[in-house]
C-alpha cells in the first residue's frame, strides 16, 4: 500500500507524534492514508490508542531502519 501523505515525526517525544498526526489528519479528505514516521517507543501504543479513540482506521505498523512507520486512514466521522 502506498500512502497518500507522509508525516515525519522522528526525533519527537510523546505526545508530539500523535498531536502532529491529529493535526495533519484534519486537513485530509476521508479515505486518505497518512503514514507517520516516529522513533518514540511510546508511539507504538499511542498511535493505535489515538485511532481507537478518534475513529480513524489503524492500518498497521512496520519497522524501518531506526523508526516505525504507522499507516492511518482518515474516516469520515473524525
Amino acid at each position: 500500500m502506498t500512502p497518500d501523505h507522509t508525516l515525519d515525526a522522528r526525533g519527537l517525544l510523546c505526545p508530539l507524534p500523535v498531536l502532529k498526526l491529529r493535526k495533519r489528519l484534519k486537513s485530509l479528505a476521508a479515505g486518505e492514508v497518512l503514514e507517520l514516521w516516529a522513533d518514540d517507543p511510546a508511539a507504538v501504543i499511542d498511535v493505535q490508542h489515538f485511532c481507537t479513540e478518534s475513529g480513524h482506521d489503524f492500518l498497521g505498523m512496520s519497522e524501518c531502519d531506526g523508526f516505525n512507520a504507522f499507516a492511518v486512514r482518515k474516516t469520515g466521522q473524525a
